[in-house]
């Protein structure tokens, strides 16, 4: 077996055991949060419970939805409190490869990028979610018991959650595309129109078919990215400067030459390299 090939194998390897930790961690977790599932989804449905008219509740349709909607909130949940652990085991895995000044800027971008993608779950429960069923039950016609399937409720969540998650990631994504060297980030500037327009496009694809959720969706967007070209900017000027080379010097450092010396420098110049020159006779 070659060497190329043994290096590969035992990245798989230590790939499979990296897995496997993280997966344990979600488990284990898992395991202590089950007791609470059901606490776990009934808090996860308040904003919805809180908005239904009087009398109205969620229901089941399916036989073992009770069971499994709670277990997968459960589920969520314990991926989201292993999270730093599972980065952590992506992270030893990836960082042997990079280098140091790839070190430096990807730990902080990971970190940020964790911290938005809950800051964006975090909108969406405590902001949209009773904006959005508040609107609902307004507009309901009369007659209309409104219910929802537990099932549809958590898909619809997990669906705004990942949706409000990413859009808080624009930051992230605009400082790796100009650190990358993909897109300068004066041509990103240029793009500002384009990216609001693209802002309502997104909320209209990924919010329900109200115009305040879709406000809320694509103001943060277009604020979002502001925000990233701010931190671009600060990237690239961190990353001109070259840290491992010692600063050129001044105008005052430089220390003129004398004339004699300047003869010499020029003297020198002219000569041929030692083992070139003819011995004297």
């Amino acid at each position: 077996m070659s060497e190329s090939e043994d290096s590969f194998l035992s990245h798989l390897v230590e790939l499979r055991d990296r897995l496997i930790r993280a997966l344990i961690a979600i488990g284990i977790v898992f395991v202590c949060l089950f007791p609470w599932a059901k606490e776990l989804y009934s808090l996860l449905a308040q904003p919805l419970l809180a908005t239904l008219p009087q009398g109205g509740q969620m229901i089941a349709t399916d036989v073992v939805g009770v069971f499994l909607v709670p277990m997968k909130v459960a589920l969520m949940v314990a991926f989201l409190v292993a999270l730093p652990y599972v980065l952590y085991q992506v992270w030893a895995f990836i960082a042997p490869g990079l280098y140091a000044h790839e070190k430096r800027l990807a730990l902080p971008l990971v970190a940020t990028s964790v911290l938005l993608f809950f800051v964006g779950m975090a909108f969406a429960y405590f902001l949209v979610f009773p904006t959005v069923f508040g609107f609902m039950a307004k507009v309901a016609p009369e007659g209309v018991a409104w219910m929802t399937d537990i099932e549809k409720y958590l898909s619809f969540v997990m669906t705004t959650f990942i949706a409000f998650g990413v859009t808080f990631e624009v930051p992230v994504l605009v400082v790796v595309l100009v650190y990358v060297g993909i897109v300068d980030l004066a041509k990103l500037r240029e793009w500002r129109p384009y990216v609001i327009v693209g802002s309502f496009i997104v909320a209209a694809i990924f919010t329900p078919p109200d115009v305040i959720s879709q406000l809320m969706m694509a103001i943060p967007m277009c604020l979002l990215f502001e925000l990233g070209l701010l931190m671009a900017k600060f990237v690239t000027r961190r990353s001109s400067a070259t840290p491992d080379e010692p600063p050129a010097p001044t105008a005052e450092e430089w220390t003129p030459l004398s004339g004699e010396e300047m003869n010499k420098a020029i003297a020198d110049l002219g000569q041929p390299p030692a083992g070139d020159r003819k011995p004297d006779a």
